[in-house]
Parts: structure tokens; C-alpha cells; sequence
């Protein structure tokens, strides 16, 4: 499984990106090191989507607060780039997906980055995963 991980990118030109206590939805506690990861500069926080691929060097859960009941997973991670982005994907470019129900890879990515607009580390399909590797080809 690949993932995604759309949140507040400072330097997006970096080889290496370090992520503190990330909000994990759609699977994206399972991530491990050694996954393949696209990080999304978040729309949020002034970034642009899509600006790399990168494998995770190291994930870490973050321990749930006490007291707390209902808790969103968290995991701090470090991911080394691989490669940057061609061209654009991010919010824009995937408004246009919005039917739910058909099963194309960028209403996916479009659902579980935008429909909810929080920053966030999320699971996605070898489809979607497979959708977005076309933004690093020439």
C-alpha cells in the first residue's frame, strides 16, 4: 500500500521531511518504513499539492493522551524524497472528480484529501497510488 500525506510543507525543495504527531485516517496508521509516499503541500498552509515522492525512513506512533476517549491515531515520520513532481495535482486539478461511486482514482485521492480538509496522513489503492505516478513521468 502506498500513501499519501498532505500537510504544511516549509521548504518543499527539501531532500528530507520530518512530520511530528500527523492526524492518520484511511489506513494511514499502518505506514511503516520503507512505504512509498507522495507528499502534498497543503492548499491550507499556502502549498500547492503534489511536489514529491519520498520513502518513509521512519515512522513512529505517538502515544495517545490520557483522559482522552475519542483519539485520532498520530505517528511522527521522516521521509527521504525520491523524486519531485512534473506537474501540478492538488485541489484544482481534482475538483472535477465528485462522483463517490465511480471508482476512479482521482475521486479517491479527491475524497480522502479535500473532503475532509485537514492535514493528514491517508492509505490509498495501487490505482490511485499508480494515478499519481504519471505526475513524475515525462
Amino acid at each position: 500500500m502506498a500513501f499519501v500525506i498532505k500537510a504544511e510543507i516549509s521548504n518543499p525543495d527539501a531532500e528530507t521531511f520530518a512530520f511530528a504527531a500527523q492526524k492518520t485516517m484511511y489506513g494511514g496508521k499502518t505506514i511503516r518504513e520503507g512505504d512509498t509516499v507522495f507528499l502534498f503541500a497543503s492548499e491550507n498552509e499556502g502549498g500547492h499539492g503534489l511536489i514529491a515522492r519520498g520513502t518513509v525512513t521512519s515512522a513512529q506512533a505517538v502515544a495517545r493522551k490520557s483522559g482522552i476517549a475519542r483519539q485520532t491515531p498520530r505517528v511522527d515520520l521522516t521521509i527521504k524524497r525520491s523524486e519531485t513532481a512534473l506537474r501540478p495535482l492538488g485541489r484544482a486539478e481534482l475538483r472535477d472528480f465528485r462522483d463517490w461511486d465511480d471508482g476512479q482514482p482521482g475521486t479517491e485521492l479527491n475524497f480522502k484529501l479535500y473532503r475532509q480538509a485537514t492535514d493528514k496522513i491517508v492509505g490509498i489503492s495501487d490505482r490511485a497510488a499508480g494515478y499519481i505516478d504519471t505526475f513524475f513521468m515525462r
